[in-house]
């Protein structure tokens, strides 16, 4: 079934002049007091770059911090899914302890600043977990093809220790907000369905896997989604910490080229239509499980 698409009237075409004025009343602004020449003629080249041994454009500084966030922020709601699914689980426990543990672990999180807990955590995680998970000496001994796979999920190998390092501290910070998410949308299954699960027998683990958490994940799937969207944007925090991502790019052409306005304005632009197609195959999705549901 086809969609019929919304005609425009003319509040619509009023609300887009009033957009475009206002924009073009900015820039004006931008030019008269601060005393701004715009110059968009040194964006293109930091997109795409002629290769003159490929004989074509290759990704420049901006594309490859933009698919260093993609990247970053991938695994870090992987990562920082597993572990807020167990501290979600542990939130909505019976026993004392997982309960006491799993809600210090997020209510800790929750009200501190991101940045001071980012930048402890990281060093901590720099210092101390990094150089346990080998990767320098796995790097070194990988072969050309294996790098290759590597360096296509994780970036560049000689900063995939930073980007692990800035990954895992994120995935830490995420992963309270995500416990929310999954105790919030296991404690809105229906009590019944839980006494039902008792009454046959399951015990608490047969429980979650077969009845709450099949149910709970439907009802988590829009939140988690709107999370990823958030992590996003969030992950030009670890552009502090030196990951080479969009916004640490970004801010070292600005810099270098003193063209503050067309960087950032650009920049944005490229957060903008990452985060927009992620809302557009989120919104499907919630409608085929929406389906699915009836």
């Amino acid at each position: 079934m086809f969609t019929r698409i919304p005609r425009l009237t003319l509040i619509d075409y009023m609300i887009f002049a009033a957009v475009i004025a206002a924009v073009a009343y900015v820039g004006y602004r931008v030019e008269t007091v601060l005393i701004y020449t715009w110059d968009w003629s040194v964006i293109p080249n930091y997109l795409f770059r002629w290769d003159e041994g490929r004989g074509s454009f290759v990704p420049n500084l901006l594309i490859k911090g933009l698919a260093t966030t993609i990247r970053i922020a991938i695994w870090t709601m992987i990562v920082a899914s597993i572990i807020g699914t167990i501290l979600g689980i542990a939130r909505t426990s019976t026993r004392l302890f997982p309960r006491l543990v799993s809600w210090a672990y997020v209510e800790f999180i929750r009200n501190i600043p991101p940045v001071p807990f980012l930048f402890l955590f990281y060093f901590f995680i720099a210092s101390q977990i990094i150089p346990l998970l080998g990767i320098d000496e796995a790097i070194q001994s990988a072969s050309p093809e294996t790098l290759a796979v590597a360096e296509f999920f994780f970036g560049p190998a000689n900063l995939m220790t930073n980007f692990a390092a800035g990954m895992i501290s994120l995935s830490m910070m995420s992963a309270a907000y995500i416990a929310e998410i999954i105790r919030a949308g296991i404690q809105a299954v229906p009590k019944g369905q839980r006494e039902a699960g008792q009454s046959i027998g399951l015990s608490h683990i047969q429980l979650m896997r077969y009845i709450v958490l099949p149910q709970a994940i439907a009802r988590v799937v829009p939140p988690l989604a709107g999370q990823f969207i958030t992590l996003i944007k969030d992950s030009s925090l670890v552009a502090l910490i030196s990951i080479q991502e969009l916004s640490f790019m970004a801010m070292e052409i600005a810099i270098s080229e003193q063209r503050f306005f067309e960087v950032w304005i650009v920049t944005g632009g490229m957060y903008f239509i990452v985060c927009y197609a992620c809302a557009l195959m989120f919104a499907q999705l919630e409608r085929r499980i929406g389906v699915h549901r009836r």
